[in-house]
């Protein structure tokens, strides 16, 4: 993220020039090319006809032959370049590649296996206050921060999107990529919490990050890194971070057991010092150094965590204990679902867990205010548009709620059918791909450092790379770039981050919701 104050609320943002993506026309030039074919037929004269009657006949059939296939080419390009773009896409390809956006976030000392050959080992040094080890986990964005509060949300969408659709995990041959995806962020979110009640909630200086553009390898800046406790507690942070690892160890349960155990242990730890000790994780940041601050208040994460830690041991105090929370928290309509408002998901795990109509409502009346004719903004080309940053977060997240509504048989085609739409939006719909390398027309151009810069000792700075018109070096596979404006606008440029930047965060719902889509595929009921 490229600001100081990040909030999931509505924002009047800034204007930018964009000019509307234009697909390839090739309609023009067939049509002088037809038309130039019929003036030559005819250029003749009467005696030349009486003369060369056979010819005639034979060469006015070749003609009309002729103009025939340039009449239907003329009809393909026409139709290619319109609305009528095919509207199915590879699922399996885009978790694939999806997961190797996350391996490109990767920070500390990568594995043997290293997937990304642009990336090394990278910030090393990354230490507590008290000299712990702080080393690992994910960079947030195009940035290399690491902020825990959209990372463990990450994780925990993550592992909910396997768990309900885990065959397409299996299907995908992708289930071993996957369950290294969530504990690259895990393991981190276990070495963060360095006491009963501390907890990192964010390495490196806002300032001296956004300074930098270059390799993560190559940094050389301070990397402070931010505390949480009974003093200055962060109940989003620590809740967010329980749920987590609560959900996470359901998975691991059955492939590592210990380290199961281990999480839960952590998650138990966690939940109980953002229930007993409550705060925003802001408060723990020096002034204007904070990357993720959060205007909702901390009662939704702590009810996240609950909920989690209730399918995690099946103990009914932690379904009591959310069904008190619910009452604290959003009493409405939820602005979105996302790292900081995670209402919906507690409504719709509440359901899912006690069958209670009071939680399908909040769950119903949420989804319906995304459908075409709902609360939420539809653009022209059918996006359901929140805000005009990362409008494809909001839009794929919400499609993940609605799949998973639809798994518990709420509005099921009709979920589906919107889900579907939002997801195809995103991979190419509507002429071109939200999503780096994969697809007709992909963003060359993320906001994202690592994968602008050129191979060492090339070197990478904001003058050479940044500045520059040009794709990046390295495709940043599967990454979802944030999206359109309200009007479908998009101009693909590193430098403008309300529409290019890629995040932890934006590839969670979306990819969970891919899942979601090839899960229904293999069950023959994609709509």
């Amino acid at each position: 993220m490229e600001t100081s104050d990040i909030k999931l609320e509505v924002t009047d943002g800034k204007t930018i020039n964009d000019k509307p993506y234009a697909g390839t026309q090739n309609g023009a030039a067939t049509s002088a090319t037809t038309s130039k074919l019929g003036a030559t037929t005819s250029f003749t004269t009467s005696s030349w006809l009486s003369a060369n009657t056979t010819m005639v006949a034979v060469v006015g059939g070749v003609v009309g032959g002729c103009l025939l296939i340039a009449l239907i080419v003329t009809l393909a390009v026409v139709l290619s370049s319109g609305d009528n773009f095919p509207d199915s896409f590879n699922y399996t390809e885009v978790l694939h590649k999806s997961l190797l956006f996350y391996e490109a976030q990767r920070s500390g000392e990568l594995p043997p296996d290293n997937r990304i050959p642009y990336r090394g080992d990278s910030a090393l040094n990354d230490s507590g206050r008290k000299g712990e080890d702080l080393t690992g986990g994910y960079y947030d964005a195009g940035d290399h921060m690491k902020a825990v509060l959209p990372m463990a949300w990450s994780m925990g969408v993550l592992s909910w999107g396997f768990l309900e659709f885990r065959d397409s995990y299996e299907d995908a041959n992708e289930v071993r990529y996957m369950l290294d995806c969530i504990k690259w962020g895990t393991d981190y979110i276990l070495k963060s919490h360095t006491g009963d009640y501390e907890f990192y909630t964010q390495v490196a200086d806002k300032d001296l990050d956004h300074g930098y553009w270059g390799r993560p390898e190559d940094m050389t800046m301070d990397r402070p890194a931010y505390p949480v406790n009974t003093t200055v507690p962060g109940s989003d942070a620590a809740g967010d971070s329980a749920a987590a690892l609560a959900a996470a160890s359901i998975i691991f349960r059955e492939h590592d057991p210990e380290y199961s155990e281990r999480l839960l242990k952590h998650a138990k730890e966690l939940f109980e010092f953002a229930d007993n000790y409550r705060g925003y994780y802001r408060d723990c940041l020096p002034e204007g150094k904070g990357i993720y601050i959060s205007n909702s208040n901390y009662h939704d994460e702590i009810g996240w965590a609950s909920i989690w830690l209730y399918r995690a041991t099946g103990e009914n105090w932690y379904l009591n204990r959310t069904e008190e929370i619910y009452h604290n928290m959003t009493g409405g309509r939820p602005y979105a679902f996302g790292w900081s408002i995670v209402d919906s998901g507690v409504h719709m795990l509440l359901y899912n867990e006690t069958g209670d109509t009071e939680y399908s409502k909040r769950v119903t009346r949420f989804v319906d205010e995304w459908l075409p004719g709902g609360r939420v903004k539809q653009t022209d080309k059918g996006l359901t548009f929140r805000d005009g940053w990362g409008s494809l977060r909001y839009a794929t997240a919400t499609a993940f709620i609605a799949l998973v509504a639809a798994e518990n048989n709420l509005n099921v085609e009709e979920y589906r059918e919107y889900a579907k739409s939002q997801v195809h939006y995103a991979l190419g719909r509507t002429g071109r791909s939200f999503v780096c390398g994969f697809g007709v027309n992909p963003p060359v151009q993320p906001h994202h450092r690592s994968s602008s810069c050129p191979y060492p000792p090339d070197p990478c700075t904001y003058g050479l790379t940044f500045n520059v018109n040009q794709p990046n070096a390295h495709v940043l596979y599967g990454a979802m770039v944030g999206g359109p404006d309200e009007n479908d606008d998009y101009v693909d440029n590193r430098k403008d981050y309300y529409k290019n930047e890629v995040t932890l965060d934006y590839n969670a719902g979306f990819q969970s919701a891919v899942a979601g889509l090839r899960h229904i595929e293999l069950k023959g009921q994609l709509p």
